[in-house]
């Protein structure tokens, strides 16, 4: 059973970057401050990686067609993402047993570099 999932992308911009931080409370400057993010050694601001995942579970929602059937999601955190990326979330359906269809998932960006890796999500059969 390897069923592909209908590839999904994510233009990310500055605004859901300081949209996420005002929501999630994590106002780290190297999400918010371009002089910050390049003190600590980075190109500019970039997005938190839980705003990755959580476009990831946006991504398992679409094939899912309701929240309430995701179960379980994890991924690793395998790249920046940067304001200006384009993430395409692509994943395959991995199986199925006792009643959780199991979806193995990844992200990269427009350069083909992975993002997001070893994800996992299981949803309830419908």
């Amino acid at each position: 059973m390897s069923q592909e999932l209908e590839p999904l992308t994510w233009r990310v911009t500055r605004e859901q970057i300081t949209d996420y931080a005002e929501a999630s409370g994590d106002h780290n400057p190297i999400h918010l401050d371009e002089d910050a993010a390049r003190a600590a050694g980075l190109p500019g601001v970039i997005a938190h990686g839980m705003l990755g995942m959580a476009q990831l579970a946006n991504f398992v929602v679409a094939y899912a067609g309701d929240h309430r059937r995701l179960r379980r999601l994890r991924c690793r955190f395998a790249g920046m993402i940067l304001p200006g990326d384009t993430i395409t979330f692509t994943g395959h359906v991995a199986g199925e047993e006792a009643g959780l269809i199991r979806l193995e998932l990844e992200a990269a960006n427009q350069k083909g570099e992975r993002v997001l890796t070893k994800a996992l999500a299981e949803v309830a059969a419908a």
